[in-house]
């Protein structure tokens, strides 16, 4: 209860300070009286919530994002993990994903206007692209990261290759994958956002940018509000089903809500042994002495 009031106390002191520094005009290097105050974006706000707009376009974005992201968790495993374990797929694939990669997501814009038919299905590819490279590299790194003992005991177990790839593989590289997932879903977020703003109909950032362009800036401060919400929430909810399918993990970083626990006291207890019976080799004195010692 205490970590929640203190992250309360920060979001209200963030509040709090925006709305000094926007009521009083305040122009010092940064220029915050160009800026709406804290009533302004709630007053925006409450107008947004009561029409349908907002619920249309909050809609759109999320099934953009959700089908990017798993089109782009699922193809991004998959490749991970064959290059990662074929050398043919590597000198195959290594080379192009590799070119590709550093190319920015919203730069391939004008590259799915031209290479699909609607918009919506150039959308959803920008935001397939962008969650499917981290998810790749995580993948590939974290498969070959895992220890070759694991795969030697399974094959002297008998095991064959789809049993080392669902028993080893998949369940050791779990960690690294999810972390790419948390990657992926933020940069979809981001990229999302720009290519709706491009070429897209509906959405919350074309809904921001529509915002900008009549100098609603009350309105422009709804969407990045709204777009802050949305990626923390699917960030978090990944988060969870990580932590949720790994499970077996040993937990000994930080984890929320969790104490370290105590280290254990030693007691040292010896008793002293009388002198002529511990003179004699092989005696109970000396016997008890040994076994003192070993505890």
């Amino acid at each position: 209860m205490r970590r929640y009031v203190l992250r309360a106390v920060s979001l209200a002191a963030a509040l709090g300070l925006w709305q000094a520094l926007t009521s009083l005009n305040i122009d010092l290097w940064l220029r915050f009286s160009q800026f709406p105050t804290v009533t302004d974006v709630a007053r925006a706000f409450a107008a947004r919530l009561s029409g349908p707009d907002y619920w249309t376009d909050l809609t759109d974005s999320l099934t953009r994002i959700l089908t990017g992201f798993l089109l782009a968790a699922v193809l991004g495993v998959a490749t991970g993990v064959l290059v990662a374990r074929s050398r043919l797929a590597e000198d195959l694939l290594g080379p192009l994903l590799e070119v590709v990669r550093p190319i920015p997501a919203i730069a391939l814009v004008p590259v799915a206007i031209l290479l699909f038919p609607s918009n919506e299905q150039g959308i959803v590819f920008i935001t397939f692209t962008a969650a499917f490279f981290p998810v790749l590299v995580s993948t590939r790194h974290a498969v070959r990261a895992l220890p070759p003992t694991w795969e030697e005991a399974v094959r002297t177990m008998g095991g064959g290759r789809w049993r080392i790839l669902g028993s080893v593989v998949l369940p050791g590289a779990l960690p690294g994958v999810f972390g790419g997932l948390s990657v992926g879903i933020g940069v979809s977020w981001i990229c999302v956002i720009s290519a709706e703003m491009i070429s897209g109909q509906y959405g919350v950032g074309y809904r921001t940018w529509q915002d900008y362009t009549v100098v609603d800036y009350p309105g422009v401060f709804v969407g990045m509000v709204t777009i802050g919400v949305l990626g923390w929430v699917t960030s978090t909810a990944v988060e969870l089903l990580g932590r949720r399918l790994t499970r077996w993990l040993p937990r000994t970083a930080y984890a929320p809500g969790a104490r370290p626990p105590r280290p254990a006291r030693l007691v040292r207890s010896v008793k002293p042994a009388p002198a002529a019976s511990a003179a004699v080799p092989g005696g109970p004195a000396s016997e008890e002495v040994r076994d003192e010692h070993l505890v």
